[in-house]
């Protein structure tokens, strides 16, 4: 996944951006997700992405691909497995709800609200990554990760994401690639 940092480099070069010291590496192809600090890798998490081919566009439900960065955070202090609907959390575990809610994609524990930085390609219009609300962030079908499962969200292990929620700050960068 190294690799990709390069291509981070490249593009904020391009967009006239500094790159942060912090960078989360989506890989899609592989489904995990690579935590780098000064350019070295620090943790690698198992992930799931979209079911669907990637794709920025709205209504697409694909995960959006390029350069992006972490908009905000929001959950931090909420017990592991807390089910957060809008934004906004239920004071409910996943286990607590019926069982066809939990049957469901549920988004849990933390959010990591995307933002694409890259103009036309998946910020602003009908590529914006914000306004297609693509988080990453804690499933309540941990089974499933490792293979693509979700509606263009990044979903990880509950525990990990908590980890993963405090090593990053807002504004540091994140790279999606096939």
């Amino acid at each position: 996944m190294k690799e990709y940092l390069k291509q981070v480099n490249e593009k904020c070069l391009a967009l006239g951006l500094k790159p942060t010291s912090r960078t989360i590496v989506v890989s899609i192809a592989r489904q995990l997700l690579g935590f780098y600090q000064n350019g070295a890798l620090c943790k690698t998490y198992v992930i799931s992405t979209s079911l669907r081919p990637p794709s920025n566009v709205k209504d697409s439900l694909g995960t959006p691909r390029g350069l992006h960065e972490i908009a905000e955070k929001i959950g931090a202090d909420a017990p592991p497995g807390i089910v957060f609907k809008a934004r906004v959390s239920l004071g409910k575990h996943f286990n607590e709800l019926e069982e066809e809610l939990q049957a469901k994609n549920l988004i849990t524990t933390r959010i990591l609200w995307l933002s694409g930085l890259e103009p036309g390609v998946n910020a602003g219009g009908l590529v914006d990554t914000h306004s297609r609300y693509i988080y990453i962030h804690g499933t309540n079908h941990e089974d499933r990760l490792g293979r693509p499962s979700t509606s263009g969200c990044v979903q990880m292990n509950n525990l990990e994401i908590i980890e993963l929620f405090d090593l990053v700050r807002t504004h540091d960068q994140v790279w999606i690639e096939d």
